[in-house]
């Protein structure tokens, strides 16, 4: 959609009741509106997933699944399958806006942290549909085409200007389609055309090009991103990994384990404008985080219920699921059990940090962080320190190496631009540099640099040679090579050493100027050293090393990398010794398990297995990350017998870590 520059306003005395209704910020923490002073990503790369499910032969982000057409199309075939919310109109009379039933409460505020919007927003809680939904109108006057907040889409919103109203997005927390009375509702996410009233497949959240639903929504609400399932012929068949395989306490296609995030009023613009101020909607958005907290399950064996009024939304987390931990969020706010506090005031910090690196928290994971992480994870692990929601500073140091390459190398995370921006332009990156260096953090990740020369922290953009897993065991043969598509345009490949009597000019390599170039190794065994040097507008990266290993011993490494399929996948998945199907199957080994990602059914197996592979930079994929420990799994912090990358190349305690990382590298095959 193509938004109109506010220079067309029609009057200046327009844009001055504007700017003059609006007035400052209250308490916010952020300065959106100020330059970004780091260096702008791919347009593709904001509120996507860490692994957006590429192809393994895909060029550009934008070829991934989960921003395809298709993808929106299988979660509403999910969600609505006999689309009776394909429209505005119809949502909201599904949902009951307008009935005089339930609670319903309007707020206008501006939305300065995240998306840089003036929003409307309008909540109902309706026990007796089992409903709890947000409707919000969206505003942007867009100066010069530029996406980010200013005072003036506040006051757009505030009187609904239909010239700036660029989309509507709703989010309804109920059961599934013809639920059964024990079957718990759950969070669907749906996007609105602002003229039509269209569900809409695709939109443009931030001016950085339009991605599908629910992608935009779920990659800061906790959702997940499997990919699609399809049948033998090839077509898109009803649901999906992401859709029909996690359906938890719903048994819903579409339960994708996504929630409502909580209002941190305290980020919020409101204008000073009677009627519209802060103090004017301060209960209201109050109501707003009561219903919020409703959608959350109880923690497991504890009170209090998060929703004591409404016995219907009332539930207790199994022993696994996600424990609706962003509840600690709104109880503190609000003064604790019971918000007895009518103010919102936000001095949040769990224990651990309190007592570890309190400015760490405040500069880094409240500000850029926490929005997104707190309403991930689940608690499959009683070990809160491999938990993904970053309340425990010690899980936090367990994903040192991931927070490293996420935010310094690739600029991924933050995951929204203006919080991106906005960490750039504080002393967050200072802070987490301090954390970073007195972290150890894993080799596989490389020697990639914190600091410049003169010791400031590297911001991304600048290219990076990143040839993935920098050590592997292999065949005799062709070895495919995979690097790491970040900002580079430019890759070159060579050969710098190779086994006795073999020079290393003479080595063969083809593609050497692409990510996926390969070599011959035609020794029976040794060592060959290969060597990457990448370019971003002539600029050149620091080299960076694969040391490739030869070896023809079953020990050692037991499949050809040029005949290794899925077939012998399965048989190190199903091995005794990591015994992946014992949790991940139809059925799992603890009843009590939310359905696991099933990896032993043959209808759709190949792709929820590869859609645990990053083909874009293969040594993030879970795939790996997981069996290694590089990301705690399940309470298990030591990697499976034959995943230990600690060991060198041509080790049998690595040999199914091996056979994997060629797989992937060969894209996969069936």
């Amino acid at each position: 959609m193509t938004l109109r520059p506010f220079a067309l306003l029609p009057a200046l005395a327009l844009a001055s009741w504007l700017a003059a209704c609006t007035g400052g910020s209250s308490s916010n923490d952020v300065s959106a509106s100020a330059p970004p002073i780091a260096a702008p990503t791919s347009s593709d790369l904001f509120l996507i997933f860490p692994n957006p499910q590429l192809p393994p032969d895909a060029t550009q982000v934008a070829q991934a699944q989960t921003l395809s057409e298709d993808y929106a199309k299988a979660y509403y075939a999910a969600i609505d399958p006999l689309n009776e919310r394909d429209t505005l109109d119809k949502w909201k009379a599904a949902n009951g806006f307008g009935s005089g039933t339930g609670t319903e409460v309007t707020a206008v505020f501006g939305d300065v942290r995240d998306l840089g919007y003036g929003r409307r927003m309008t909540a109902r809680r309706d026990p007796a549909r089992k409903t709890i939904a947000f409707l919000v109108e969206n505003y942007l006057t867009s100066p010069g085409g530029v996406y980010g907040y200013t005072p003036q889409s506040l006051s757009a919103a505030i009187v609904q200007d239909t010239r700036w109203r660029i989309l509507y997005n709703a989010i309804e927390f109920s059961p599934r389609p013809g639920a059964g009375p024990n079957d718990a509702p759950f969070a669907k996410f749906f996007n609105f055309d602002p003229i039509t009233g269209q569900r809409q497949l695709t939109v443009n959240i931030d001016g950085r090009g339009s991605k599908a639903m629910p992608t935009v929504c779920f990659s800061c609400h906790g959702g997940r991103a499997d990919a699609l399932d399809r049948n033998a012929s090839g077509q898109l068949f009803f649901g999906s990994p992401l859709f029909a395989a996690l359906p938890g306490t719903s048994n819903a296609n579409g339960d994708a384990q996504a929630h409502l995030a909580p209002f941190e009023v305290g980020t919020f613009d409101f204008s000073t404008m009677t009627g519209n101020t802060r103090a004017d909607y301060e209960a209201a958005l109050k109501l707003m985080n009561r219903f919020v907290l409703c959608s959350y399950p109880s923690l497991t064996g504890s009170s209090p219920n998060n929703c004591p009024d409404e016995p219907v939304f009332q539930r207790v987390a199994n022993a696994n699921e996600w424990q609706g931990g962003a509840a600690n969020l709104i109880r503190n706010a609000y003064g604790g059990d019971g918000l007895p506090n009518a103010v919102y005031a936000d001095t949040y910090i769990p224990d651990s940090w309190a007592n570890n690196n309190p400015d760490l928290y405040h500069s880094v994971i409240a500000q850029s962080c926490r929005a997104c992480h707190m309403l991930r994870d689940d608690a499959r692990s009683a070990d809160s320190t491999l938990h993904l929601d970053f309340d425990d500073y010690a899980a936090f140091q367990n994903y040192a190496a991931l927070t490293r390459h996420y935010m310094i190398d690739l600029g991924t995370m933050p995951l929204a631009k203006i919080v991106y921006d906005n960490f750039w332009q504080t002393d967050g990156p200072e802070k987490l540099a301090e954390f970073l260096e007195q972290t150890p953090v894993s080799p596989s990740f490389g020697p990639q640099p914190i600091r410049d020369a003169s010791g400031k922290v590297i911001q991304p953009g600048r290219p990076i040679a990143d040839p993935g897993p920098l050590t592997r065991t292999v065949r005799m043969g062709w070895v495919q090579l995979r690097a790491v598509q970040t900002f580079n345009d430019a890759y070159s490949w060579t050969v710098v050493s190779a086994p006795a009597g073999i020079a290393p000019a003479a080595v063969q390599i083809e593609n050497a100027n692409t990510p996926w170039a390969r070599f011959n190794a035609t020794a029976p065994t040794g060592t060959y050293k290969v060597q990457l040097v990448t370019s971003r507008a002539g600029v050149q990266s620091d080299p960076a090393t694969v040391e490739v290993v030869v070896s023809n011993d079953n020990s050692l490494l037991l499949y050809d990398q040029n005949t290794i399929r899925l077939a012998q996948i399965n048989t190190i998945l199903g091995n005794i010794n990591n015994n992946c199907f014992s949790c991940h199957s139809s059925s799992p080994l603890i009843p009590t398990l939310t359905p696991p990602v099933d990896f032993e059914s043959a209808a759709g197996q190949y792709e929820r297995i590869t859609s645990r592979i990053n083909f874009s930079d293969t040594r993030l994929s879970k795939l790996l990350l997981k069996p290694t420990a590089l990301v705690p799994h399940a309470g298990d912090s030591e990697p499976f017998t034959g995943f230990d990358t600690t060991v060198s190349p041509g080790d049998p305690k690595r040999v199914d870590y091996d056979n994997f990382v060629n797989w992937i590298s060969n894209g996969a095959p069936q």
